[in-house]
């Protein structure tokens, strides 16, 4: 009797079941970035919130902003602030710097009136608070997933 050549049923399952969790878990991570993104930019848009409340502790004679559009964001500074608004003339450079945003994720801030936005813009006062009327979520980060920014009413920010 002649010994056939092939494979035996046990490999070929256990093939399949490989193959299978590969195609399950492993690939949909290597070809999506915006979930990725979404956790990226809050990272980001964090540490950047908390340079420029710095800068606003540290310079009370100027004020700092930070503005979000749909694409990007920007930071600029002004020659003075009417509370935890900034007003007068923005100093040169203008904007301090620019950031775009990648993998199609944006900022949008929340409201409690339902109405919300992705143009704002984020003022601090001496004291380190924002000009953001809220207290606990105030912004989303989208994407695939959703994820938020929390700022106290006492100034702190961190993600949710």
């Amino acid at each position: 009797m002649s010994k056939q050549a092939g494979f035996t049923l046990v490999e070929l399952v256990t093939t399949i079941i490989l193959i299978s969790i590969l195609a399950v878990i492993v690939l949909p991570r290597l070809f999506t970035q915006s979930s990725y993104s979404a956790y990226s930019l809050r990272n980001e848009f964090i540490s950047e919130l908390r340079q420029v409340q710095q800068k606003a502790l540290n310079n009370t004679d100027r004020c700092f902003r930070v503005t979000v559009s749909g694409t990007g964001y920007q930071v600029s500074q002004f020659s003075a602030r009417n509370g935890a608004v900034c007003s007068g003339t923005a100093l040169s450079p203008n904007p301090l710097y620019t950031q775009a945003f990648q993998g199609g994720a944006q900022l949008v801030l929340v409201s409690p009136n339902s109405t919300n936005s992705s143009n704002f813009s984020i003022d601090f006062d001496i004291d380190g608070s924002t000009s953001l009327a809220c207290n606990g979520t105030c912004i989303n980060v989208i994407a695939n997933d959703t994820v938020m920014i929390n700022v106290s009413s006492e100034g702190y920010i961190y993600a949710n």
